[in-house]
């Protein structure tokens, strides 16, 4: 039954430690290097506490000014508040995440089964246009959706309204795809088929939804469309 294949943006398709991991790579960054895991594990974690406490808060923000504090945060947490150079590149390179080693085959595969694919993302629209050039996998998408149009984040349902919206079709006629967990519950209450991409093997999410399939990463999920 599914029609429409609909992908989470940051963790999902693209990697969100890459812009970390990259400047560290680069030279005189050592002080970088010996903390670029704890900085890139703060950054997401306080990039997606805040889009949850803002919308409980009804303060919405675009992501990318939520991108910047989350940044500003895991700076200060690991000694590096005082890099503006730093925080300039890191914030830079957010804009050109590295997609997954599989995502431009897998999303191939999908289109040339007949499936529509799309992006619904937190994601502030300049952002996933500059990740999905960067990626080069425009060609492969028939949509990016972003929260901005409805002003309110994930794992609201008015999100997951706009697939529906979009393309008109039936929620029965989704396959949502999400590395979150919190995303995955909220989506499969919604009424999508969903996948959770579990990479790091974590547990479930104690939430009152659970995924239809868990996957290590995003090759197979053709077979499952």
């Amino acid at each position: 039954m599914v029609q429409v294949c609909v992908f989470d943006a940051y963790g999902t398709l693209f990697d969100v430690t890459s812009a970390a991991r990259r400047a560290a790579e680069e030279p005189g960054r050592d002080a970088l290097r010996a903390v670029a895991p704890q900085l890139a594990e703060h950054w997401r974690l306080k990039q997606l506490q805040y889009t949850w406490l803002r919308t409980i808060m009804d303060e919405y923000a675009p992501f990318w000014d939520i991108t910047q504090d989350g940044l500003d945060w895991a700076m200060e947490k690991v000694g590096l508040a005082d890099d503006a150079e730093l925080r300039e590149r890191l914030l830079a390179l957010y804009w050109e995440l590295a997609a997954y080693r599989e995502v431009p085959m897998m999303l191939a595969r999908l289109k040339a089964a007949g499936k529509t694919c799309a992006i619904l993302s937190n994601g502030s629209k300049d952002m996933l246009d500059g990740a999905v050039d960067s990626a080069g996998i425009g060609e492969f998408l028939d949509a990016v959706l972003s929260v901005e149009d409805v002003s309110i984040f994930k794992p609201s349902s008015r999100v997951y309204d706009m697939v529906g919206a979009k393309f008109g079709c039936s929620r029965e006629e989704v396959l949502f795809v999400s590395s979150n967990g919190w995303d995955i519950a909220g989506a499969t209450g919604y009424g999508f088929q969903t996948i959770w991409v579990n990479r790091a093997g974590d547990p479930v999410d104690r939430l009152p939804h659970r995924p239809a399939h868990v996957l290590s990463d995003l090759t197979t999920i053709p077979d499952l469309a």
